[in-house]
């Protein structure tokens, strides 16, 4: 009752004359600054839409001018959850669902970066960076208007090029910028003239010139030379010279009026004329002579561009006289690791690096397809995107390969546990990238990177067959290590999870929420408490007992286990007298631990684990079926043997950071590569001086 007596209360102060007067004075002024917002907001709208249309008349205008050599875009369906690109680049205008009234479907170019809506797409200009100009010099700036912002851009992209002056935003009315899509540099339209009066426009591809893969040394092959080349430039000509000088009728919907300078009634023209073109390019037969080919159907030409995959399908490169102070990387990157991030990353890294250097991993196309470019290239780096098991896909990739003097390899982490890649300090997840500079700051690190050695280790399985006592025998390769009994049940029921509904491992945090609840599970039900009794350990010919409360045995290679936790712990005191652990001293570490409630006590520290031995051969014998993991592939072995021992060792990439150390092996390193490049030392040699460097430095 006083609640409802307090309200009449203050509804009868409202309703006096000064009560009305002040409601009026909130209604009047609430209703003045509404209005204020709504006119910012479309003021804002059109400056912005100002902003974009001087920028890309502009750089037509300049590229009549320049003639720097251009593609077209590469487009993959996507959604539009906002962020960047917001600005469909053909119609300027928004590119979310209402303005276009589909489901927020739009066109990304998986090279550039630049997006447009379904139905502008076919009128973009082609104006995506060329990535083969084999033939071409010097490499010119491609500007282009700056669609994307790059959070991994470094400090210097964000003045301007020419000026010095900060980069500004459409609403202050400033200058509209570019971007040059090799370099990341930036320019003021107004300033892009003087640059061309006082300077060349000629790029240096930047900070990132050494890693990055120059156009010039990018040749298409089957082009560039005979009918198919000439024909090709005679299309491209053409399209360029007429395309300025059609008169289109003016139309108010926006579908028919595109900045681009296309209108719905041009493409129809155009496809004759690259029909007939492309069909004259493919008369030339296997043997020389020239015959009629098929012609394109208009079925398999929507199938190309719904594919959403850049041209690299149907078109292979080869790479030619690369500079001799390049040190290309080649990526991989695996879609399905952790948090399944691969196109976005690709598409990133494609903006950063040369398209052509970049491969995407799946079961059709492994490493092999990359490798096979970089063939006849020297010195370049690999850089492995994905999680532990891509790291050891990539590294018995390039052991088949054979090299005199093998890549080193770089990792950025982006599976579950990553273990590796701390290792090795590159961190622990996409997320630890991103808080040290992005992608641009690793790629840095990777250009200045020290070379160390790790261990590589064969498995032997064998495996009773049948009756009469034959052992069949797989081998399997391990680099991290091997685990057996509750760790190995763990990574199995989350395997086999993640396999019957992929859907739900949508990222690195949600990947350890369910490898924790496993772990809860196997708590309660000690599925491997029997372990002792059915599993003997054998070290360099020496049995070695198990304790009778251990559920699990793990022989390590590198000092991080299941998302960096380290078991061997080289920095405490042990009343043992086992030698420090290494990632390159032929020797392995065992350990045992007692249950998965272990392993949560070992993730924060609060207990260590039973260290069992050191050795150059391990042989777990095994008389029962139990879950074994190597590298986290886990699977249910059947009574047999396993065995360890070494493989060979491979170079990888180490993170210098701070560390003097870090910083005199990748000295050391390049001098060794521009020794080789002098003709000083041959490629043996300088392998067998980097091994030795790597392991003098990191001891």
């Amino acid at each position: 009752m006083d609640l409802v007596g307090s309200l009449l209360m203050n509804t009868t102060r409202l309703l006096d004359p000064s009560g009305l007067h002040f409601l009026g004075w909130l209604v009047t002024a609430g209703s003045i600054g509404l209005a204020a917002l709504i006119y910012a907001l479309l003021r804002l709208q059109r400056e912005a839409a100002l902003y974009w249309t001087k920028a890309a008349r502009e750089k037509r205008a300049a590229w009549r001018r320049s003639r720097c050599p251009s593609s077209c875009h590469s487009w993959s369906e996507d959604r539009f959850h906002g962020g960047q690109p917001s600005t469909c680049c053909v119609c300027l205008s928004s590119l979310s669902g209402s303005a276009q009234g589909a489901d927020d479907v739009v066109h990304r170019c998986s090279v550039c970066g630049v997006a447009a809506h379904s139905s502008c797409s076919p009128h973009a200009e082609k104006d995506c960076k060329c990535v083969a100009q084999a033939g071409t010099s010097p490499l010119l700036h491609h500007w282009s208007e700056r669609w994307v912002e790059l959070d991994d851009n470094p400090e210097i992209s964000s003045f301007c090029y020419y000026c010095d002056e900060p980069c500004g935003v459409p609403f202050l009315g400033v200058s509209p910028i570019w971007r040059c899509l090799w370099c990341q540099r930036q320019i003021h339209v107004d300033c892009h003239a003087k640059l061309l009066k006082e300077t060349t426009n000629t790029c240096d591809l930047g900070l990132l010139r050494r890693l990055i893969v120059p156009p010039q040394s990018v040749k298409e092959v089957g082009q560039g030379s005979g009918i198919s080349g000439m024909l090709n430039s005679i299309k491209d000509g053409f399209a360029n010279s007429t395309a300025g000088n059609r008169r289109r009728p003016r139309n108010k919907k926006r579908g028919n009026n595109h900045p681009g300078g296309k209108a719905n009634s041009i493409p129809a023209k155009g496809s004759v004329l690259d029909s007939v073109l492309e069909g004259f390019a493919r008369l030339k037969g296997l043997d020389g002579k020239y015959a009629l080919a098929k012609p394109l159907s208009q079925n398999s030409l929507k199938q190309t561009y719904r594919s959403g995959i850049p041209n690299e399908r149907v078109r292979k490169y080869e790479l030619v006289d690369l500079p001799q102070d390049s040190r290309p990387l080649l990526v991989f990157i695996n879609g399905k690791s952790g948090g399944r991030n691969g196109p976005s990353l690709r598409r990133r890294l494609n903006m950063l690096l040369n398209p052509i250097q970049i491969f995407e991993l799946s079961a059709p196309q492994g490493p092999d397809v990359g490798l096979q470019l970089f063939h006849n290239v020297k010195h370049f780096r690999i850089l492995v995107c994905g999680g532990d098991g891509t790291v050891a896909w990539v590294l018995d990739a390039i052991e088949k390969q054979n090299y005199e003097s093998p890549p080193p390899v770089a990792i950025l982490p982006l599976g579950t546990g990553n273990d590796l890649s701390r290792v090795m300090r590159w961190g622990g997840g996409l997320s630890s990238v991103e808080r040290e500079g992005g992608i641009y700051a690793l790629l840095n690190d990777v250009d200045h990177a020290a070379v160390t050695v790790l261990d590589r280790w064969n498995v032997a399985i064998k495996e009773k067959n049948g009756t009469e006592g034959q052992c069949t025998k797989q081998v399997k390769f391990m680099t991290n290590y091997l685990g057996i009994g509750c760790d190995a049940k763990v990574a199995y029921d989350f395997h086999t999870s993640r396999e019957e509904k992929p859907d739900k491992f949508c990222s690195q945090f949600v990947n350890k929420l369910i490898y924790a609840r496993e772990g809860a599970k196997d708590m309660m039900d000690r599925s491997c408490s029997d372990l002792p009794w059915h599993v003997s350990l054998e070290v360099d010919g020496e049995n070695i007992e198990i304790p009778e409360d251990a559920e699990g045995v793990i022989v390590m290679n590198i000092p991080s286990y299941m998302g960096g936790v380290d078991l061997w712990q080289n920095d405490n005191d042990h009343d043992d007298d086992f030698s420090l652990q290494s990632i390159h001293d032929k020797i392995l570490e065992v350990v045992c631990i007692s249950g998965t409630w272990h392993l949560g006590k070992l993730q924060v520290g609060l207990s260590r684990a039973h260290r069992l031995a050191q050795g150059k051969v391990i042989r777990l014998h095994l008389h029962s079926s139990f879950p074994v993991q190597v590298d986290g592939e886990p699977w249910i072995q059947p009574p047999g043997c396993l065995e360890i021992s070494h493989r060979g060792q491979m170079f990888m990439l180490r993170r210098t950071s701070e560390e003097p150390t870090g910083h005199a092996a990748a000295i050391m390193s390049e001098v060794l590569v521009n020794a080789e490049c002098n003709g000083v030392i041959d490629a043996s040699q300088k392998r067998l001086l980097l091994h030795e460097i790597a392991l003098r430095l990191s001891s």
